[in-house]
């Protein structure tokens, strides 16, 4: 137990910016009983990542020794994917029912779902915006409206920053025989990215709902959560817990519009099942939330975070 703890503490330096010896850490196991977190945010505001839980439908804090909540509602069966709107003082987490949870039941599974929004101090609820059918990834344009995916519908959501949802673009191609559209993030140049699950396809959604496929070299089948970095760059996890993608993490270079992108950074991820990706000023951090052994029935001790 004493390692463990020393390992949490040693790798937070490096998270959080401390001067401990920790530059060489790369990952970081962190104890959190049944937590089995499947979204990480970066928080500014406590310079510190924020996890959402497929089991307990929360959000809470990692901190150098494990984690600590900070947000939750009865209404939340399990939480996906988390934004922080630090400017406007925000906590954003998709919230629904895959049939995972404790307290999945046949009246909620996949019919039951939103975006909770919180104050991203206290927890406080600020609102609970009921839509969609499975919502599982939430981004951010700059005028704090935000924008989620739905994995078994072909519509993007849009909620406003009063807390009021609306289609916003509905295509065929966000759709699948399994999962459909995943992660999803806002570009800097002005338009949307989102990955379809199954099929592999990168989505490209503008501010006018016009929706195009990113020529890639290579699918992304797995593909699961998504981040840019400040050069515009694109981060995408795959995993293989819903359709025959590989664990891994890559880098998406892309055109100026991203109209095509090129691979390139690749990672056969050495942690079973990643699912997002946090860019902090530290890195980019891939977590794993053993979903694959909560999906296989059983209850893991702990998450890990690994930098890419």
């Amino acid at each position: 137990m004493r390692k463990t703890i020393f390992a949490v503490v040693v790798a937070a330096a490096v998270l959080f910016g401390g001067q401990a010896s920790a530059h060489s850490v790369e990952q970081v196991t962190v104890p959190a009983a049944g937590l089995h977190p499947e979204g990480v945010a970066w928080d500014p505001t406590r310079n510190a990542l924020l996890v959402s839980s497929a089991t307990e439908g929360s959000v809470s804090v990692v901190t150098p020794r494990g984690v600590r909540p900070l947000a939750g509602d009865p209404r939340m069966i399990s939480t996906f994917g988390i934004t922080v709107d630090a400017r406007r003082g925000r906590l954003l987490v998709t919230y629904g029912d895959l049939g995972v949870s404790p307290r999945s039941t046949p009246e909620t599974v996949k019919k039951v779902g939103g975006l909770g929004i919180f104050d991203l101090r206290t927890g406080r609820v600020l609102h609970m915006v009921r839509f969609g059918l499975a919502p599982n990834d939430v981004t951010l344009d700059p005028a704090g409206n935000a924008y989620v995916s739905d994995t078994v519908s072909d519509t993007v959501w849009k909620v406003d920053v009063g807390g009021h949802a609306t289609p916003f673009a509905t295509d065929a191609r966000f759709a699948a025989e399994g999962f459909g559209l995943n992660g999803i993030v806002w570009h800097p140049e002005g338009y949307l990215l989102g990955v379809n699950y199954t099929t592999g396809a990168l989505l490209k959604i503008t501010t006018n709902r016009a929706v195009s496929a990113v020529t890639l070299d290579r699918p992304l089948v797995g593909g699961d959560g998504l981040a840019v970095r400040r050069d515009g760059t694109l981060i995408a996890v795959t995993n293989s817990l819903g359709a025959p993608g590989t664990d891994a993490v890559r880098t998406i270079v892309g055109t100026r519009g991203f109209r095509s992108g090129r691979s390139t950074g690749l990672v056969e991820w050495p942690v079973s099942a990643p699912t997002t990706v946090a860019v902090t000023p530290r890195g980019a951090w891939v977590l794993s939330g053993r979903l694959d052994v909560l999906l296989a029935g059983g209850s893991a001790p702990d998450f890990v975070l690994r930098r890419y």
